[in-house]
């Protein structure tokens, strides 16, 4: 019970980290390229976790050849998807706000029980309910009354499957491995990918990137180092629907930062169409006829037989 509560705290608090980190993404548009914002922030979120590996490694024993590859084949996987992720999210923030960015990534909670059925899940009929009215608040939230859908919010609506994919890869190698190391490689991946990306798409400058020392700081070392290492050890002592009950609550927070910090307004269409979204998300989560697992998948995922 303790060990649960405990990874119920760390999600919670993840969410916040992540909901106040996109104010900080969005800001630093205005300064630097998305890739360059990826790579320095990741570089900074892997320096960050050396010292936490060094000190967590005392007196445990020296991982087995199996146990190794186990890590590498998942940091790399998770860096990957990482990588498309959030270069879709960030690139996208360049046209659309803090607060509808938050809503319209967190349909990735929706899209993993949904993506389970390739995996021979069944799914429940309040997933399916739930993807309708995710479908409706995203109509209302993106699509003008010209019937256009903005740059941003598509991009950003990409990456959510890009997200969904990168849970259900956490999922499956946490249990297997530590997950501070696992989360120091995806950022160690994601920084070598969007390093490559930045020279040659952008023309980073040094002094541009301290000018936005402050959004990268945050992000780097809360954001990278924290959050998602707080996700991947939430993760392994909470149950996948509680999880991601917990991190769906990153819109709201998002919501609330960039009402606060950046001065951004939603109409009431908008407003309509974040508490469609919201609903969907909550409604996807639960569990239908006792069954356990995202939103009623029949067979438990990795991360619940661990907490077995």
């Amino acid at each position: 019970m303790i060990r649960h509560n405990r990874g119920s705290v760390l999600l919670l608090l993840t969410a916040m980290i992540w909901g106040s980190a996109l104010v900080a993404q969005s800001v630093s548009m205005d300064l630097i390229g998305p890739f360059t914002f990826q790579c320095v922030r990741s570089i900074l979120g892997a320096l960050v976790l050396l010292p936490v590996i060094a000190v967590f490694s005392r007196g445990k024993k020296e991982p087995t050849p199996e146990e190794r590859r186990t890590q590498w084949v998942g940091g790399v996987l998770c860096g990957c998807a990482f990588f498309v992720a959030g270069s879709l999210q960030q690139i996208g923030l360049c046209y659309t706000s803090a607060g509808k960015t938050g809503f319209i990534t967190a349909l990735y909670i929706v899209l993993v029980p949904c993506i389970g059925i390739f995996f021979h899940r069944r799914v429940g009929w309040n997933v399916w309910l739930g993807v309708l009215l995710a479908a409706a608040g995203l109509y209302l939230l993106c699509v003008t009354e010209a019937f256009t859908v903005g740059t941003g919010d598509l991009l950003v609506f990409i990456s959510a499957f890009a997200f969904a994919v990168h849970i259900l890869i956490i999922d499956h190698f946490s249990p297997k491995t530590d997950g501070v190391k696992l989360s120091c490689m995806q950022f160690a991946v994601n920084a070598v990918l969007s390093g490559i990306c930045m020279f040659l798409f952008e023309e980073p400058a040094m002094g541009a990137i301290l000018d936005c020392w402050l959004p990268i700081g945050y992000t780097g070392i809360l954001s990278c180092g924290v959050a998602y290492t707080l996700q991947i050890i939430g993760q392994k002592d909470t149950d996948p629907t509680v999880a991601s009950l917990l991190l769906s609550l990153e819109s709201v927070f998002s919501a609330l930062c960039g009402w606060l910090l950046l001065h951004e307004g939603l109409s009431g269409r908008e407003l309509i169409g974040c508490a469609l979204m919201f609903a969907a998300i909550i409604l996807a989560q639960l569990k239908v006829g006792g069954t356990p697992g995202q939103g009623g998948a029949q067979e438990a995922t990795p991360a619940e037989k661990t907490a077995e």
